[in-house]
Parts: C-alpha cells; structure tokens; sequence
C-alpha cells in the first residue's frame, strides 16, 4: 500500500473490507493457531520520564517493586506446566537490573523450562545485546511508540528517536527476532503520522509487531488527553497485518482494557497473539502503564482457561510451538537449544 491508500483506510466510513481482507491473509500466512505468550513483569522502576506512561521516572506515588529472582523462576515454572512455550521478560528500563543478571535469568530459565525468551527491557548498547543474545534470549521487544520524530522528542523527553532507531538496527544485526510497534491516539498524531508508522513496520519488516491504544494514566502530564480509540486501533492492525504479511501481531491486553471484546476484535482482523499476565499478583497492581488493565486480579490458571476458552470460540487453534519468526532469508530462526548457557544456537529454518 501507499500512504494515500494507507490514510484512505484509516479515515474511510466502513472498514469491515479491511478487516476481511486482512483476517484472510493472517490465515494464508499465519494460519489459524494462536500463540499464547506468558508475560512477566519482574520490575516497574524506569529512569525514563515518558508522558504517557504510568511507571515514568516522575510518578512518586507509585510503589516501586523489583522481583527477587526466585520468583521470576516460579512465574516462569508456572507459566511453562501450564504449556506456555514463550516468556516474556519485561520491564521499566531500569540500570539496576544490569546485563549480567538478565544474563543469569536467561541462562537458568532455558535450562527450567523448554520456552522461547523475548526480552523487553529498554534501550541497551550493542555489547548488552549481545550478552543477552550470547546468553539465550530469542527476541527483543522495543517499541519505536510513534514515526514522528518532532513527537517523539514531545513525549519521550532524554530520549532520541535516533537511538531508538539504532538500537532496532544492532538487534537485527545480532540476530533477535525484533519486535516493535507503536501505540494509536497519541496526541498530536494524525491519519497520515499512522500511515508513516505502519510504513516503517513494512520497511523494518519486523518478526513482531504490537499495536496498542493510547490509554491516559492519572499520573502522567497526558492525564486529561482523550486517547486512542477501538476503532482507530483495529485499522492499524488489520493495515500492519496487511503490509507485513506474516509478523506476528498480538491482541493486546490494552485494546481488551477499552472494550470488553477487544481482544476478540483484534484477532478478528488479523492478530494471531494473545500475552496473558504471569506477574505474580502482588506485584501486578503496580505495574499499570495505563489504567484499568483487565485481569489484574486472576490467577494465571484461570487466566489460561479463559484464554483457550476465547480461541475455541473464535474457531480458531491453540498453538503448540513456540511461534518463532515466520520470516525467512536469514530470520525466523528457533534458538530452543542455548540451555547450556554458552551462546551456541541450533538454527533451523522456520515457517
């Protein structure tokens, strides 16, 4: 698409074309299995002072938690008898958490569980990178949040767009399977701002891609903005699953926090993903980047129950395989085999 078709979708009256059109090629690209990943969130302390986030560096009244390493291993244990073959470590970016335990937390995880490791925990440099790849990790989440840079630099203050730019570009070269996106209803963003994300997802050709509404958080100068809408929210995705064919694109729990079939929506029109919560509860309360998070308070045993009980009723299969890259030429390749801990990768070629 161009980016006049791509603003046509994203302001045209009926979007149900778009949504089938893209439900039909997440089914000849993707199939029809959903991929269940299990996230943890082992800590909520950030040194970024993000507008829109409700973890910021400058939300003092917000009980900081960093889990002790026992109980990431226990969330994770957990996560896996409940058949969940891809764990997602993620956090504030947070300094103390420094690469050499990220590392310790790969290496005794792969040798737990037999469960892929995406890591999201910020902006690192390309020897941390490295380490955490050397050490076992799979994937990489780092959201580039919004393709303009002038509100990039409003919204994100310390933070370079440039960097964040560069810091996708070293885990691609280091040979994560890179995921990214951005969130929809930013202030300031406009049909055609979208349309130049959903272009840098096709230029990136990234394996991951989450989209997300904008949801205002008390605590954040964006208090009193109106934020991101369902409907502006599954265009986005219906358009990215278009664009980029086979990346994998979750349903987020933040359009499920908006509108009670959020989730359902979305993998209605092109997401093939679902990442239930495995925080353990006592921390989960304080991890609230938005407001209002859905499941909150469910154990993650029920939270699996619900979950396949969604994608039966969609017709759809749960999947067994821990989803890795469907993208091919070098990418999408499983790294299943770094329980040793010592960098070497059992490649084989996916999809």
């Amino acid at each position: 698409m161009t980016r006049d078709e791509i603003v046509s979708w994203l302001i045209c009256d009926d979007p149900s074309p778009l949504y089938q059109r893209a439900d039909a090629v997440r089914k000849e690209f993707c199939g029809d299995a959903i991929h269940k990943r299990a996230i943890i969130e082992f800590s909520n302390c950030c040194e970024r002072d993000c507008h829109y986030c409700g973890i910021r560096r400058g939300n003092f009244g917000l009980t900081r938690y960093r889990m002790e390493d026992s109980q990431i291993f226990a969330a994770a244990q957990a996560a896996a008898a409940l058949g969940y073959r891809t764990l997602v470590l993620q956090s504030g970016e947070d300094r103390y958490d420094a690469t050499d335990r990220i590392c310790f937390l790969i290496r005794n995880i792969k040798k737990m569980t037999n469960c892929a490791i995406t890591l999201c925990v910020g902006e690192r440099t390309g020897e941390e990178y490295r380490a955490m790849r050397e050490a076992g990790a799979d994937r990489y989440l780092l959201k580039f949040e919004t393709s303009d840079r002038d509100l990039f630099r409003a919204l994100r203050p310390g933070s370079s767009y440039d960097e964040r730019i560069n810091c996708l570009r070293r885990l691609r070269e280091l040979d994560y399977q890179v995921g990214s996106g951005c969130m929809v209803g930013l202030p300031g963003q406009t049909p055609e701002t979208l349309a130049d994300d959903i272009l840098l997802m096709k230029e990136f050709d990234f394996d991951m891609i989450g989209i997300g509404p904008f949801i205002p958080h008390p605590d954040t100068p964006l208090q009193n903005s109106s934020g991101g809408s369902l409907e502006m929210t599954l265009r986005m995705i219906a358009l990215a699953r278009i664009v980029t064919r086979n990346a994998h694109l979750p349903a987020t729990t933040a359009i499920g926090s908006i509108h009670p079939q959020g989730r359902q929506m979305a993998l209605r029109c092109g997401a093939n993903v679902i990442m239930p919560n495995f925080t353990p509860q006592e921390f989960r309360a304080h991890y609230q980047i938005y407001p209002n998070k859905i499941c909150i308070n469910d154990r993650p045993a029920d939270c699996a129950v619900c979950v396949d009980g969604m994608i039966r009723s969609l017709g759809r299969t749960v999947a067994t395989d821990p989803g890795h890259s469907l993208k091919r030429g070098g990418r999408g390749i499983a790294q299943t085999a770094c329980k040793s801990g010592e960098g070497s990768y059992n490649k084989r070629k996916a999809g």
